[in-house]
């Protein structure tokens, strides 16, 4: 068992700024701060253990609404293994969506390379390789 921590020290140890840590209690990712008899916050191991599942679903492209979302299913009593693979699915979708955006992006990248090598064909107010519509 760790020594509990002022909020400076925990914000160090995860390589945060110390209002992070404040935010995250602030929206209930973390638990409210014990506090010493002097009123500052201190943080125990149980909170050192959130805070690192956060940065590390943070590490995966999970949002803060989606990991509260887990760790609210967690405090539940309930294995949250199910919904975090439903989270993974739709991050998996994204992906897909983003990679055939960015193919059709590509695509039309390589054919504005292409009407490059001849920009005399390409006439237009500024340049017609932007314009496109005056490029055969």
């Amino acid at each position: 068992m760790m020594t509990p921590a002022r909020i400076g020290e925990l914000a160090a140890e995860f390589q945060l700024n110390p209002r992070t840590i404040r935010y995250y209690e602030h929206i209930g990712l973390l638990p409210p701060a014990g506090r010493t008899s002097g009123g500052y916050r201190h943080y125990d191991d149980r909170d050192r253990i959130r805070l690192r599942f956060i940065t590390q679903a943070k590490t995966v492209g999970l949002t803060l609404n989606e990991i509260k979302g887990i760790l609210d299913v967690r405090e539940r009593g309930d294995r949250p293994c199910t919904h975090v693979a439903g989270l993974v699915d739709d991050k998996l979708a994204d992906v897909e969506r983003q990679l055939r955006a960015l193919a059709a992006f590509r695509e039309e990248l390589l054919a504005l390379r292409e009407a490059a090598r001849h920009p005399e064909d390409c006439a237009g107010e500024v340049c017609g390789l932007i314009e496109r519509h005056a490029c055969p």
